[in-house]
């Protein structure tokens, strides 16, 4: 239970932070920049949520991905969304197989989802369907084929991409699919000095050897000692007052929300706001959660759960404007 910390979870508090700052320095002999979307991809990770990693062509959202899997020490495996992907695909099939005696029986081939680690790359490129089929594992931590339940290894993790810019052919994730994401992560270009150095390093023939930092068992470990991180009462009652700010109706909602939003967050919202803190206070060697840790995962948290409104559009607001206003409205 929350506020229970044995003497042995502090100990491994404070090894976690080593390992992070481990993890930190592995990644970035591959990765250059992007500091913040490793930090929330961990952060998503040891509090048993998903992302949905949103960016153009090119900006290394795979190698990312597959970089933190190899340190991680997590099979990892890779799914190329397409329109003619089927649900049985990624879930697995029964087969007809023939046994020593001659006689025939099904038997269940896994399929990819049945990895650590999972890239869904270019989710909204499949038919509903098949993005139901892993949003329902994502959820469930099991699939079903045949009316047979089978449980997915542990940890068990999804980290979908979306390209912001093609948009012909896709099939956009609907808004309670969206929600059943942890964090929204944005991966920006990088700066010229980090163009530079992305350069140098990839246009040279070298091959960086990577070291496994922890194990599968060691992050499960580490996501039950975050249930056990104590939050202040005051910060609870700052995440849902963040929270309950993105609706239209309630108490002391600002006009600036009233005028431009459709829909606001969840309850969930709030829930992963105080999980993700606790991940982050823990990365950082902390034992309690702040208020910073809660308004350094608004945007990840906020940006997909935020709907803004037909004026809004008009008027060029989007979800990110209205975090801004929000976060300044409790800061008065």
């Amino acid at each position: 239970m929350e506020g229970e910390i044995s003497k042995k979870d502090l100990e491994l508090i404070n090894r976690f932070k080593l390992v992070y700052e481990e993890l930190q320095k592995e990644v970035h002999k591959v990765i250059v920049g992007q500091d913040h979307i490793v930090e929330q991809i961990l952060v998503a990770l040891f509090a048993k949520g998903h992302c949905l990693l949103v960016g153009v062509p090119g900006l290394a959202k795979t190698l990312i991905i597959k970089t933190i899997s190899q340190i991680l020490d997590l099979q990892f495996k890779r799914i190329q969304f397409t329109p003619d992907l089927m649900p049985s695909d990624i879930t697995g099939t029964e087969i007809l197989k023939e046994d020593k005696d001659g006689g025939r029986n099904l038997e269940f081939v896994k399929g990819p989802l049945f990895g650590n680690m999972i890239l869904a790359d270019e989710i909204n490129r499949t038919p509903p369907k098949t993005q139901a089929a892993l949003l329902e594992a994502m959820q469930e931590f099991h699939v079903t084929a045949a009316g047979t339940t089978y449980e997915l290894p542990v940890p068990f993790f999804v980290l979908a991409t979306q390209n912001p810019i093609e948009q012909e052919g896709t099939y956009p994730l609907p808004e309670a699919q969206l929600d059943r994401f942890m964090f929204n992560l944005v991966i920006k270009y990088p700066t010229i000095k980090e163009e530079i150095d992305i350069v140098k390093s990839t246009t040279v023939g070298k091959v960086t050897k990577l070291n496994k930092i922890i194990n599968a068992d060691e992050i499960t470990k580490l996501q039950n000692i975050v249930l056990k991180i104590p939050v202040p009462e005051n910060v609870i009652e700052y995440a849902v007052k963040l929270v309950s700010l993105t609706r239209t109706e309630g108490e002391n909602i600002p006009e600036f929300v009233k005028k431009n939003v459709g829909w606001g967050a969840s309850p969930r919202a709030s829930q992963y706001l105080i999980l993700g803190g606790k991940v982050r206070a823990v990365l950082q060697g902390r034992y309690s959660v702040s208020k910073e840790d809660i308004r350094a995962l608004a945007y990840p948290v906020l940006r997909h759960r935020v709907i803004v409104n037909f004026y809004a559009e008009s008027e060029g607001v989007d979800s990110m404007k209205v975090i801004d206003s929000i976060l300044a409205e409790l800061e008065k």
